[in-house]
């Protein structure tokens, strides 16, 4: 199995960002999970390969040639995907996974996440997706999406197949008993 993990380019400002990326990273490896991720050294990306890694465990970073000529890759990667541009990375990262936890981030982490939720939603894939809602940090944005589902902009079973979790291991428990809702637009 591999897991891929969206999360920030900068640490936060809270230690339990970081022991949260420490958790997923060590975690992952113990369960023979591969850790997919943007590929940089920096941030709570940096801090989950390095805890998978360090763990024993394989990682595999995909990352844009610009970001890699900027010199932010992960040098000690089990694999470094190397692409042209970020859309490229979102494809080859949702290829290359099986499930998507995101841990705090900002607009990148979000928009990654968002996608591959969307993706689910149209069927494109059957993946599940997932928040560590660390110290309740997507509590807000939960209730942005009750507030979309509220306003009839989206069935409550697309709303419903996000999995939120306050650590590590619930999710993947969450992972292995995930069934996919109907893809939106599917004729009856």
């Amino acid at each position: 199995m591999r897991i891929c993990v969206f999360c920030g380019s900068s640490p936060g400002n809270l230690p339990s960002y970081q022991d949260a990326a420490v958790e997923v990273g060590e975690l992952l490896a113990r369960e023979g999970i591969e850790l997919v991720y943007g590929g940089g050294n920096v941030g709570l990306m940096g801090i989950v390969a390095d805890a998978a890694l360090d763990a024993g465990g394989e990682v595999t970073g995909v990352m844009p040639r610009h970001l890699v000529e900027s010199e932010i890759s992960h040098k000690g990667l089990t694999t470094l995907e190397v692409v042209e541009d970020m859309h490229e990375r979102k494809m080859k990262m949702s290829e290359l996974s099986d499930a998507f936890l995101t841990l705090p981030g900002g607009a990148g982490t979000l928009e990654e996440i968002t996608e591959q939720w969307t993706w689910a939603q149209l069927g494109i894939h059957t993946k599940p997706c997932a928040f560590y809602n660390v110290g309740g940090y997507y509590d807000h944005l939960r209730a942005m999406i009750d507030k979309i589902v509220e306003a009839g902009f989206m069935k409550a079973s697309y709303a419903d197949m996000l999995i939120y979790g306050e650590d590590a291991k619930s999710i993947l428990a969450a992972f292995k008993a995930y069934k996919a809702p109907a893809r939106k637009w599917l004729k009856e």
